[in-house]
């Protein structure tokens, strides 16, 4: 992999645009309507797939480390609170704008993250060593932790998604990989290579201080004191999710017992099919309002589905493109 230090990796191929763009010659985005990304991003069950992210990055020593040294969502003793929110948002947002976003937008986002990190860097909890926290080895955790989270949860909660479109969407997000300093040609580009990834990696994965510090956060995030009642009654209930979805040794690791898969399974469709139920309209009225912004420049016809999936896979399983 290539030192992001001066800039990012180029593509050692051209990224294609996933669907022409509609008449009028309105700016698809680098994903578009017809791939597999643009149709799921939008479903409810992506906040607890991006928890399970959070549990699973927390993993890695350094990962962590970085995070710990450079963000405000912690403070120098590892606490969660101050900015803490703040920082999910920010990733839900960054994750919106890639997906939903015009190119330029999209890109510019990849810049300004790119151009942060850069000037980043944290000190190694095992050997003292400082690092730069855009190293390859650790973006490249950071986006397959994401990755295999998101489409963990999609499919696990009731997304119909084939062998072939998640396939797809592995090797489709590549191109998120590529914003963030990765070279494409580096990351696991279907199912099978993300899992031989995990099998690589597991190694250097451990559950310390850093990662504990995440996990007390992330069952018990400080919010406001009116709100205190309403994080007790719904939170445990997504966060124990995201937590139980976790592979069997991430539960190893963390030290806390593991959940009946089934059980897990049952309840994720359960939410799914709660949170599906409410109007995707009224979901996505939500600031920053992404997926309503990218509907009124695409078309009715862009509105996003996983559903939609079953009616196109002949299309989106075509051989992929990044």
């Amino acid at each position: 992999m290539g030192n992001t230090a001066t800039g990012p990796a180029e593509p050692t191929g051209p990224i294609e645009p996933t669907a022409p763009r509609p008449r009028g010659g309105a700016d698809p985005g680098l994903y578009g309507p017809s791939s597999v990304t643009w149709q799921c991003h939008g479903d409810p069950m992506m906040w607890i797939a991006g928890i399970r992210a959070l549990y699973l990055q927390a993993l890695h020593p350094r990962a962590v480390r970085g995070v710990m040294e450079n963000s405000a969502a912690f403070d120098r003793h590892g606490n969660g609170g101050g900015d803490a929110w703040g920082r999910l948002l920010r990733t839900a947002d960054f994750v919106g704008t890639l997906t939903y976003g015009t190119t330029e937008a999209a890109e510019r986002a990849g810049l300004r993250v790119r151009t942060i990190h850069r000037k980043l860097s944290a000190t190694d909890p095992d050997t003292g060593e400082r690092f730069p926290v855009d190293d390859p080895a650790l973006l490249l955790w950071i986006h397959c932790a994401q990755i295999d989270s998101f489409l963990h949860v999609l499919r696990r909660s009731g997304v119909p998604l084939t062998p072939a479109q998640a396939d797809r969407y592995v090797d489709e997000n590549r191109v998120n990989a590529r914003l963030v300093g990765l070279d494409p040609a580096d990351v696991p580009a279907d199912t099978a290579g993300l899992a031989a990834y995990f099998d690589r990696i597991r190694p250097e994965l451990a559950a310390g201080p850093d990662a504990l510090a995440v996990d007390d956060f992330l069952r018990g995030p400080p919010v406001h004191p009116l709100l205190v009642r309403g994080r007790n009654l719904l939170w445990p209930h997504v966060a124990g999710l995201a937590y139980g979805s976790l592979p069997g040794w991430a539960h190893r690791l963390y030290g806390r017992p593991a959940p009946d898969p089934r059980s897990v399974t049952r309840r994720l469709r359960l939410t799914g099919l709660v949170l599906r139920s409410i109007p995707a309209g009224l979901r996505w009225q939500l600031p920053p309002g992404h997926i309503l912004k990218a509907m009124r420049r695409m078309g009715p016809g862009s509105r996003p589905s996983p559903y939609t999936l079953r009616t196109s896979a002949a299309i989106l399983d075509r051989p992929g493109r990044a």
